[in-house]
């Protein structure tokens, strides 16, 4: 009785959010440690296309977002451990729990404008800056085939990194994974030169009712300079006011760790490339494969074993420099 009113809940309340979406799926590759002898590690990313607007997000955190969300409604905040002293996640209909994640903030666009909007969350707080440097793309002619498109190259140094993009001039989307756009076709493949992240396309899935990720009104505005500055700043004021949602920034799961071969996502969203967790909310809003999500037993857990606490510790940052 308790699962189907769960189900109810879920289905009442994000009919009111979700909408119809374009999500490209890309299987997403990263090297989380440059220093020690570890496996590549995958997990989905999305981007979500709604008109001229976009969404840049991590399949886990979507879900982990969205059970958030669910949980918080039903006034969910006890914290309660298993007896190996790990926090318990809602399972996945598979019986896995949500697995963690590289990308632990979302990135909005507005291709019109040219807007690039970096948001992470602090408990219920978030803090974001709107991305200050040129997307400077140098388009080559070289052109190649992949996954039925005919794609392009374009190269561009961007955050201390050099990358290199093909876009599919057919998709008049100007957009792509993480902070890119400005390229006159979608970017189905990109790749940093020291082979550390690689995004490829895996699928297109037309998405009726999607949740999604949006900036809110009281989001703490910074800079890219004084972001980390910033969000401390945030904290510190969440633990001068004593706001139980700065507990949600300490948990930190158990289990193999990110310098183990083997470990962390490999271990939970491999598998067939576009498959990952393969959905998670009713009729497969996540993934695209309809079925219902097991919310595991609530009553023992907490939304802050969700919140800000299932990213690696990533030794590698996606970008090296702020030049």
């Amino acid at each position: 009785m308790k699962k189907i009113f769960i189900l109810m809940i879920l289905f009442s309340f994000f009919g009111k959010l979700w909408s119809q979406t374009e999500r490209y799926v890309y299987q997403t590759e990263v090297n989380p440690d440059t220093i020690n002898l570890v496996n590549m590690k995958v997990e989905n990313t999305f981007l979500d296309i709604k008109g001229n607007q976009s969404l840049f997000i991590s399949e886990s955190k979507l879900l982990k977002d969205s059970l958030t969300t669910i949980l918080r409604q039903q006034g969910i905040t006890d914290i309660k451990k298993s007896k190996k002293d790990k926090s318990e996640f809602p399972k996945l209909p598979n019986g896995k729990s949500i697995q963690p994640t590289f990308f632990d903030y979302f990135i909005t666009k507005n291709r019109d404008e040219k807007s690039v909007n970096f948001v992470e969350s602090i408990g219920l707080k978030q803090v974001y800056y709107q991305e200050d440097r040129k997307m400077n793309w140098d388009i080559s002619t070289q052109t190649s085939d992949f996954n039925g498109y005919k794609i392009q190259k374009a190269t561009m140094i961007f955050g201390g990194r050099s990358w290199t993009a093909w876009f599919a001039p057919e998709i008049k989307i100007s957009d792509g994974p993480y902070k890119f756009l400005g390229l006159p076709g979608l970017i189905l493949k990109l790749e940093d030169d020291k082979g550390d992240y690689r995004f490829s396309f895996v699928k297109k899935i037309i998405v009726p009712n999607a949740y999604s990720e949006s900036l809110k009104p009281d989001a703490r505005k910074s800079t890219r300079i004084n972001f980390r500055g910033d969000k401390e700043s945030v904290r510190m004021e969440m633990v001068k006011n004593k706001d139980s949602e700065i507990n949600f920034d300490s948990f930190n799961p158990g289990g193999k760790g990110m310098h183990q071969r083997g470990g962390g996502m490999n271990g939970g969203m491999g598998g067939p490339p576009g498959g990952g967790m393969n959905g998670g909310m009713p009729n497969g809003e996540m993934g695209g494969t309809p079925h219902d999500m097991q919310m595991g037993n609530h009553s023992q857990n907490s939304t802050s074993n969700i919140v800000n606490g299932m990213n690696f510790g990533n030794t590698n940052p996606i970008e090296l420099s702020n030049k």
